[in-house]
Parts: C-alpha cells; sequence; structure tokens
C-alpha cells in the first residue's frame, strides 16, 4: 500500500517536471521569434526610410540624410556651437559652395619692361624688322607697356613711342630681379623741411635742412630710415615717415634727342679747347692791353667789349674775355682777384644772364670730385670756378674759399649769375650758380651729374655777388 503510494508520487513530479520544460521551451522559442521578428521588421522600416530619402536627395549629393529617432537632426544648430558646420535650412543641410581657384600671384611690374639687350634695342614704328627706327631703348632702361602683338610689344619711354620685340625686354617677376641693379630709388620729401641727420636717431647733428618736394638719390634704406645723397660730400639719414620711395630708371631716347644731344657735346668739347688753348697762350705785355671795344685774343687781355673767340656754343658774351690776371679796372679797391680775402665789392663785371647762359649748356656732363673739366667731369667748385674763368673771373678752388670772394648779398635778392652756398654743420661745403627764377645750376652728385635745382632744394647758407652791374 505505502509503496503504491510512492510510486505515484514519482510518477506526478516526473509529469509536472516534464510539463515545466515543455514549457520553458516553448516560452524561448517564442521570445526568440518574437525578436527576430521585430528585428526583422525594423531593418525594412529602416530600409524603407533610406530608399525614400536617397530617392529625394539623388539631385544633390552633397546632402545629409537625418534620421527622425534623432531630434538633433531635425533642427538648425544652436548659433556658435560650431562654426565650421555647414548651414541648416528648415531641416535640410545646404550645400557647400565651390571654392573658387587661388589667383595667381601678380606682379606691379607686369606693365613694365626692362631692357635686356647687350647694349640698346631699336624701338620702331610698327612691330617687324623693316620698320623705321624711331628710338633707342638701352641696356637698363625702362619702358611703359602698352599692347602686346605676337612676339612684339608696344612701349612708351620718355619721348619715345613704338615697338620692341619681347626677347629684349624683362617683364613683371623677371622686371623685379633687375630693379637694384638699373633702377634708382629716390626719395621725395613730403613734408615742408626736413632735418639730413648724421645717424640714424633724432637725437644725432643735422647736417642740413631739405625742402618739401625735392628729391635725392637713395643710398640705402632701412626699417625707418633712409640715406640719402644730397650733394657733393653731403650725405646722410631722414625719417622714411617724411618721405615718398619711388624707383627711378633711364628712359628711351628718340632718334632726335640723340642728335640733339651729339651736337651739344660736341659744342661744348669745342669750347672747352678753345679754353684749353688760349689757357696755354703766353701772356701778352700789358701794354697791349687795348681800351677799344675789340678785344685781343691774348689771354692778358681784358675788354669791356664782347668776346671774339672764347665765347662758347655761339653765344654772345659779354663782358672780359679770356683770363683775367690782374686787371685793377675790374676789382675793388684793395681787392684780389681769386682771393678769398676779398670780403667786400665785386671782383669783375659781366652780364649774369650771360654766365647763366654758358654754365647751363654742360647740363648733364659728368660729376667727378676733384675734376674741373666742364665736358669730362668736375666737382660742385670746379664747375663755378671754370664758368667764371670763361668771363676773366678768377675764383679759389674751394667752395669755402669762394664763399668769402665777392660781395655778400641776400639770398632773395640773389639774380642770374650770383653764387649761392650750402653748408654742412655749419661749414660751407657746396657752392652752386644763380640762374634766375629761384634756380641754380651746380655740379651736383655722381648721380645727377651737372644739373638745375630749386635754389632752396637745401637750405642756403649764404650767397655772393662777383660781378658787377
Amino acid at each position: 500500500m505505502r509503496r503504491g503510494r510512492i510510486l505515484k508520487i514519482f510518477l506526478g513530479a516526473g509529469i509536472f517536471l516534464s510539463a515545466g520544460v515543455m514549457v520553458n521551451h516553448i516560452t524561448s522559442l517564442t521570445t526568440t521569434m518574437c525578436t527576430e521578428k521585430e528585428l526583422a521588421g525594423m531593418s525594412y522600416t529602416l530600409q524603407q526610410f533610406v530608399d525614400t530619402q536617397s530617392a529625394g536627395a539623388a539631385s544633390d549629393p552633397e546632402a545629409i540624410v537625418a534620421f527622425p529617432d534623432d531630434p538633433t537632426q531635425n533642427a538648425p544648430a544652436a548659433p556658435g556651437t560650431d562654426p565650421n558646420a555647414p548651414a541648416v535650412s528648415d531641416g535640410a543641410v545646404a550645400a557647400e559652395p565651390t571654392p573658387s581657384a587661388t589667383p595667381k600671384p601678380k606682379s606691379e611690374y607686369d606693365k613694365i619692361g626692362i631692357s635686356v639687350a647687350a647694349d640698346y634695342v631699336n624701338v620702331r614704328k610698327k612691330p617687324n624688322t623693316d620698320s623705321k627706327v624711331l628710338g633707342k631703348l638701352y641696356r637698363g632702361s625702362a619702358a611703359t607697356i602698352q599692347d602686346r602683338t605676337g612676339d612684339w610689344v608696344k612701349i612708351r619711354s620718355g619721348q619715345v613711342e613704338g615697338y620692341i620685340k619681347s626677347d629684349y625686354l624683362a617683364i613683371g617677376f623677371s622686371a623685379e630681379k633687375l630693379v637694384d641693379k638699373f633702377g634708382t630709388k629716390i626719395a621725395t620729401v613730403n613734408t615742408e623741411t626736413l632735418k639730413v641727420r648724421e645717424a640714424k636717431n633724432t637725437e644725432c647733428a643735422v647736417l642740413t635742412l631739405v625742402s618739401g618736394e625735392e628729391s635725392f638719390e637713395i643710398l640705402r634704406e632701412d626699417k625707418e630710415w633712409v640715406k640719402i645723397m644730397v650733394d657733393g660730400d653731403t650725405k646722410g639719414f631722414v625719417s622714411k615717415e617724411y618721405v615718398d620711395i619711388s624707383v627711378k630708371f633711364k628712359k628711351a631716347v628718340s632718334i632726335e634727342e640723340e642728335r640733339e644731344e651729339a651736337r651739344k657735346k660736341a659744342a661744348a668739347a669745342a669750347a672747352a679747347a678753345r679754353e684749353e688753348m688760349a689757357q696755354q697762350q703766353p701772356s701778352q705785355p700789358s701794354s697791349n692791353s687795348g681800351s677799344s671795344g675789340n678785344s685781343s685774343s691774348s689771354n692778358g687781355n681784358s675788354g669791356s667789349g664782347s668776346s671774339s673767340n672764347n665765347s662758347g656754343g655761339g653765344s654772345s658774351i659779354k663782358g672780359s674775355a679770356g683770363k683775367s690776371n690782374h686787371d685793377s679796372s675790374k676789382k675793388p679797391s684793395g681787392g684780389s682777384s681769386g682771393s678769398s680775402n676779398n670780403s667786400s665789392g665785386t671782383i669783375g663785371s659781366g652780364d649774369g644772364s650771360a654766365i647763366a647762359s654758358y654754365a647751363l649748356q654742360f647740363v648733364g656732363n659728368p660729376y667727378v670730385y676733384g675734376g674741373s673739366s666742364l665736358t669730362h667731369g668736375t666737382d660742385c667748385s670746379g664747375f663755378s670756378q671754370a664758368v667764371f674763368r670763361k668771363f676773366g673771373i678768377s675764383l679759389p678752388r674751394t667752395s669755402s674759399a669762394q664763399s668769402g670772394v665777392g660781395k655778400k648779398i641776400s639770398v632773395s635778392s640773389a639774380r642770374a649769375g650770383d653764387l649761392i652756398f650750402y653748408a654742412k654743420n655749419g661749414r660751407v661745403n657746396h657752392v652752386a650758380i644763380c640762374i634766375g627764377g629761384g634756380r641754380v645750376v651746380h655740379a651736383s652728385n655722381p648721380t645727377t651729374g651737372i644739373t638745375t635745382s630749386n635754389l632752396n632744394y637745401r637750405t642756403p647758407y649764404c650767397a655772393r655777388r662777383v660781378i658787377g652791374d
């Protein structure tokens, strides 16, 4: 009986356990199937959404697909959160603009050509080698490019306009490389008066003053200062703040200009040769010094008439002819021609305008320190000495000594034929000849040679009158 009950208990427990196992298996299977169906359904839904979005965005390949379950994709990004993010409008991201091509660097000399010819290149009327030659562009000279025709460029330089083969010109960046070799940097004063200093600071000595709108060659350029050539041996520093810097090149020379220049040089050379011959002739006895209007070719003769054999360039010159040695009628009482001690009165007579005209014949000729040749080279005092010698007036050799002869006058009253002096550190170191109209002619420096300038191009120190009325 008891055995039968135990058997029934074990049998019931087995059936119960078997039922539990079956239930768990069914539950697990159901769960797995449900999960797989859910994943399969979600996959289908996402694929369908992507296909729909992709079809709508096919026309804009830069567009970004936004998922609906990411709320941050449905609204524009907050300002300032990402400065590099593309702009968003109405839930869609705008296409980024196509970046533009980087512009090619442009040279400031794109319209400038510098001659690289061995000597010069002809400027022709038309773009062919059979055309008429209008002028010459010498090596290192520059021209403005106006147009291009095949291998030719139309240029303008100085008074010449015509065509040059482009092979003879450095243009653009190639021209920039030649600026320091062929160009001259110029400083133009942009203030009323500018101090030229001994060194690159405002505590050092002031050498001289230069006036507004005057231009000077730059010898050296630094960050805040430029060293300029004023004249003669006067070189100093000025602040870059008060000057405008430019580059100056030589220009083309027309055929007419070249012929005129040759004529002037020939006339000046002839005048210099006659002067040299007159100096080499022995002095005649004083008894031959006539009082008539006709002057002798003798080196010692002087008269009040016009010169017959020493007038240069065909010009008529009044005053004493040749070199006056000791003509007391031309000197003030107690004075001595050529002496730096002559501090009162004039030392000769003549026409100031004629002196100025004669001096102007030599403009363009070279400056040579220590020289005294009007054609081959002279410095400032050698220039004034040679010019006045033509009119029978003997001046000392240096500008400092010349500043002591004749009669002291105010600079404002200076007229043609008067001497204008300039000083460095209070000592005279440069002389020029007044030509009237507030201008002077002088042997300036190695770059400009004999040239004309405003009388006040730098502050005058004093003025002297060495000829009488």
